[in-house]
């Protein structure tokens, strides 16, 4: 029996019974912690594991937790639950519609700029789209939107979180790349002397984001200009009156001046992640004050709900970190790097084959779920490969992001669904989404054929600092073969 089974195939059994779990909807973090556990177990009677592995889970967990990248994550939830429990959210969408709501098509380019506000600080796509949902759709709709469109705005708005700075998500994906490049750095017997940083991912993302902004708003402003009935002028009615010019710059530009500053702080390096996100939550808690929005009972709750997601964030860490040390126990990451190795197309294909199923995920799991999951196990075989890691990250973002929108098991689709009115149909969502979804496949068609979009900016900040040419999909180097071993350190964690 045990001659029959190999460790690598435990391995790929592992991936089986997670997919198979959570189609029964059991917890994603729970289900990464139980299997890996469970497999390591029977691996053991089997003689194909040596349980005496986990003992190094204590080590990188302890890791996990004294990484200054992660400490700014509870900062940025509970710059975002501050944002969303106050009213400061409604005021940047009323300050918005005052100054483009006069025009056809003002009230959807006003939504969508207050999701690029909102949507770096929330964490996840669900919660952006629920809070832009309540906020803008009924708008929308009330303005005698074209109810596809609408629905479109809305759930394109709600996914901007995954791609944006200084997102969450690509802070815990840029910690998650770091690791995989100094493990593949490793694997290759380079020295570490220059590892990625989170700036890297934020610089490599503005251009491709820039892009993602100009078409969605060219769409929206060319639908209003051809067919304006669909997105009617904002009127003024019902007892409202206009907000004065005092008032849109306290409610539009502080908020927007407190995101643009925490920002440059963090890409001009004057500050640390960690700290331009402490500045950005103690700004936003006196302005909040200031205005009287913030008593002791709403900080008292803002801070349990901070807990509690923060909880949430780092137990998805924990069961993905637990399930990657059996999964490579079991030696899957010399399987992974081997068959990514002979995928037809060189390191093209690998990355494309690695995109692929990425998107696949994209239906099933939310978008820290899935770097959990996916970047420390395929991502080191990639840049072992040559692939480039700020363009990887970026790659990997922008197809998380479209992702979401495809019907019908796209996330925001779902969380849209549950707080839209009965009268918009569900295949009215998903027929709005599609001008989103053509734009995203543009968007990451151009990331994929012109790497440039993505490697110029930081290239050229970090070009004094640069030790080595940058690899693009047009120069790859000579692909080596896949090592037979695992490399000396292969769980080592970033500093």
């Amino acid at each position: 029996m045990t001659g029959l089974i190999t460790p690598q195939m435990m391995g790929v059994a592992m991936f089986g019974a997670v997919f198979l779990l959570l189609m029964f909807g059991f917890p994603v973090a729970f289900t990464l912690v139980g299997t890996a556990v469970g497999f390591a177990f029977i691996g053991s009677l089997f003689g194909l594991f040596d349980f005496r592995l986990l003992s190094a889970l204590p080590l990188r967990l302890t890791g996990l937790m004294e990484n200054d990248l992660l400490q700014a994550v509870p900062l940025f939830l509970y710059l975002g639950v501050i944002l969303q429990r106050t009213t400061l959210a409604a005021d940047l969408l009323e300050g918005l519609s005052a100054l483009f709501g006069q025009r056809a098509g003002g009230l959807g380019i006003a939504t969508l700029i207050v999701a690029v506000l909102l949507a770096p600080t929330t964490g996840a796509v669900g919660a952006t789209v629920l809070t832009i949902g309540l906020l803008a759709l009924p708008s929308m709709l009330k303005a005698r939107y074209d109810r596809r469109l609408a629905a479109g705005i809305v759930c394109a708005a709600g996914t901007l979180g995954t791609i944006l700075p200084p997102s969450i998500v690509l802070i815990l994906l840029g910690g998650a790349m770091q690791g995989a490049t100094i493990e593949a750095q490793l694997a290759r017997g380079a020295v570490v002397t220059q590892p990625l940083t989170v700036e890297d991912i934020y610089l490599g993302a503005v251009g491709p984001v820039g892009v993602l902004l100009v078409l969605y708003l060219t769409y929206i402003a060319w639908t209003a200009w051809r067919t304006p009935q669909r997105c009617p002028p904002l009127e003024w009615r019902d007892g409202r009156a206009k907000p004065s010019f005092k008032r849109l710059v306290v409610t539009l530009f502080t908020p927007m001046l407190l995101i643009a500053a925490m920002l440059a702080l963090i890409v001009s390096g004057l500050a640390y992640t960690v700290e331009a996100a402490a500045c950005g939550a103690i700004a936003a808690t006196l302005y909040t004050w200031l205005r009287g929005e913030l008593n002791a009972q709403r900080l008292a709750e803002t801070v349990r709900l901070v807990a509690k997601l923060t909880a949430m964030v780092f137990m998805l860490l924990i069961g993905a970190s637990t399930f990657t040390l059996v999964f490579r126990g079991f030696e899957g990451d010399l399987l992974v790097a081997r068959i990514l190795g002979n995928v037809p197309g060189g390191t093209s294909g690998a990355v494309a084959a690695v995109m692929a199923a990425t998107f696949v995920l994209g239906f099933f799991l939310d978008a820290l779920e899935i770097i959990f999951l996916v970047v420390p196990i395929a991502m080191p075989p990639l840049l072992f490969l040559g692939a480039d890691p700020v363009w990887l990250a970026v790659l990997t973002a922008i197809n998380l992001q479209t992702a979401f929108l495809l019907p019908p098991f796209g996330f925001a689709l779902f969380f849209l669904r549950g707080v839209a009115p009965p009268e918009l149909r569900t295949t009215e969502i998903y027929r709005g989404v599609v001008p989103f979804i053509a734009i995203g496949l543009v968007v990451l068609t151009l990331v994929w054929l012109l790497p440039g979009i993505v490697t110029a900016l930081p290239r050229r900040v970090d070009a004094s600092d640069a030790t080595s040419p940058t690899v693009t999909p047009g120069n790859w180097p000579p692909i080596p073969p896949p090592p037979d071993s695992a490399p000396d350190s292969p769980d080592a964690e970033p500093p």
